[in-house]
């Protein structure tokens, strides 16, 4: 039977008045959940939080996680967004305060012996493994775009103005389709983060990965990503969820 062991850690940074993240992780370790809302102060709250609410309660009317397959799965949590992001969308026309509310999301399912990762904007999920990370999410940005159709480099990527602009969200048109579902088969010493962009505004990929390995505590992994981010001049609320397989 696989054991995993979870640490998360959800602060309001160095340069904002309140925290727009929100953070879900199920005590059975079913799933796992991270919203960056946006919108401005209790809008982008309170789609985080409207995110964060209803895609767990969406998951857990669609799922038998003792036995559901990929199919299954895959469905569930497309219609668990889907239904997330309606609900944001209609709230947002009828109460003036939170007409531009949006938010992210990156979730990890785990059914069995397997885990399954989809994101909406530019949230992200990280597999390491065998000293080797790769995102398993896609941001949903503008200059991601760009970077697939070859107009810049990756590294122009990084400091370019449109950086943080989003073509997809919660909250949008096209937020009821999420990214592609990325099934994995976890093995032990396995690591996997979900995080909100707080934490690439602070730290590199390489050194994501340098400290994702720090220690075998979860909860420590968590705290050191996030010291680490705020140190790294990060001007954003930082969450991130970490994920040992044992």
């Amino acid at each position: 039977m696989l054991s995993i062991r979870t640490g998360h850690v959800s602060v309001t940074g160095n340069y904002r008045d309140n925290n727009e993240d929100s953070c879900c992780i199920d005590p059975h370790q079913r799933f796992m959940v991270v919203a960056d809302g946006m919108g401005g102060q209790s809008a982008g709250e309170r789609a985080s939080a409207i995110a964060v609410e209803l895609i767990p309660k969406r998951l857990e009317q669609l799922l038998d996680f003792s036995k559901a397959n990929s199919r299954t799965i895959h469905d569930a949590m497309e219609r668990a967004v889907a239904h997330a992001n309606s609900e944001i969308m209609a709230l947002s026309e009828v109460e003036p305060g939170l007409k531009n509310m949006g938010t992210t999301v990156v979730m990890m399912v785990h059914v069995l012996d397997r885990f399954y990762f989809v994101g909406v904007g530019d949230s992200r999920a990280y597999e390491l493994r065998n000293g080797k990370m790769r995102q398993l999410t896609t941001d949903h940005s503008l200059t991601q775009a760009l970077v697939e159709a070859g107009t810049i480099s990756l590294e122009e990527a990084k400091t370019h103005r449109y950086r943080n602009v989003l073509y997809k969200y919660l909250g949008s048109r096209d937020g009821a389709a999420p990214g592609t579902i990325i099934e994995v088969v976890p093995r032990p010493g396995d690591r996997f983060l979900l995080c909100s962009d707080g934490l690439n505004d602070g730290l590199s990929d390489a050194e994501i990965s340098n400290l994702l390995n720090c220690c075998n505590d979860p909860q420590k992994v968590a705290e050191t990503l996030v010291n680490a981010a705020l140190e790294g001049g990060s001007r954003d609320n930082i969450s991130c969820v970490v994920v040992i397989v044992d």
